[in-house]
């Protein structure tokens, strides 16, 4: 597993944005897109530094945000999705939303578990050398 991105929750990404680049150097910025697969109105940013964060808006983090919790996950890119989900499962993980496809990384398969580390996602390595 190769750390990739931290998600974070928030009620607007526009207005983050807007205040984290008064903080922040902002290198790359993604589009605001919107996936239904995964409820949620995304964008990724990179930091300066290599630092990318995942913005994430919708339902699927309401009520994280209602108790001002932003931190959402953490990312980790793998090259077996599938075998490390078990093996995760296996070291007493649970399967919070099973693999799919996330348009935010061009249709690789995403996953969500929760375990000692809190939501950990896994992503698909990338085979085109797109992020």
């Amino acid at each position: 597993m190769k750390f990739h991105h931290i998600g974070i929750a928030t009620p607007s990404i526009e207005n983050l944005l807007l205040k984290l680049s008064k903080f922040l150097e902002i290198k790359e910025k993604s589009e605001i897109i919107y996936d239904k697969n995964q409820d949620a109105s995304l964008c990724m940013i990179t930091l300066s530094d290599g630092t990318k964060l995942e913005l994430i808006e919708g339902g699927v983090v309401s009520n994280l945000i209602k108790k001002r919790n932003y931190l959402y996950h953490t990312c980790y890119e793998v090259s077996d999705i599938t075998k490390t989900k078990n093996d995760l499962i296996n070291e007493g993980a649970f399967l919070v939303s099973d693999a799919k496809e996330a348009i935010l990384f061009n249709n690789r398969k995403v996953a969500f578990l929760m375990w000692d580390l809190g939501l950990i996602e896994l992503v698909e390595e990338n085979q085109d050398g797109v992020n």
